[in-house]
């Protein structure tokens, strides 16, 4: 195992390089100074996205969404209670559909919330629809073995 793993900053995208030896909690970002995790799900779009899939060295949990959907509005603060207990081992992140139809189309997504994880750039299993908090750390335990 590498001595070393590869963070996207959620401020600047900058790529940072963090030893497994010290607590990833506490890391900042090189560039910008900024927290590498807040325990909040991080807002992306177009290119960040694809950056923080493609160069994090942890799982990227992803949650497709749209303002509209009721069932979205009651899967965030499950989400963002599980960005809390996980974060540093895995990047949760929220990407808006209607802002985004692009990614959207990309990845296929056809129903709302929409998980998804990604593990060295690949998608390791989606869901769609809500998820309790328990089933939501099983599945991305599950799926971060992969």
């Amino acid at each position: 195992m590498a001595d070393t793993f590869h963070i996207v900053c959620p401020a600047c995208d900058s790529v940072n390089r963090l030893p497994r030896s010290k607590p990833a909690q506490a890391a900042k970002c090189g560039r910008c100074g900024a927290s590498l995790f807040s325990g909040k799900p991080v807002d992306l779009d177009g290119e960040r996205f694809k950056r923080h899939i493609a160069r994090n060295d942890i799982p990227v949990v992803v949650d497709f969404w749209a303002p509209w959907c009721g069932p979205c509005r009651a899967m965030a603060p499950v989400f963002e209670q599980t960005a809390q207990e996980l974060e540093p081992a895995a990047r949760f992140v929220k990407v808006n559909v209607d802002a985004n139809p692009r990614l959207a189309s990309e990845f296929g997504i056809q129903g709302i919330p929409a998980l998804f994880v990604f593990k060295d750039g690949q998608i390791a299993s989606r869901q769609a629809g809500m998820m309790d908090p328990n089933s939501l750390r099983r599945w991305i335990a599950e799926a971060s073995r992969r």
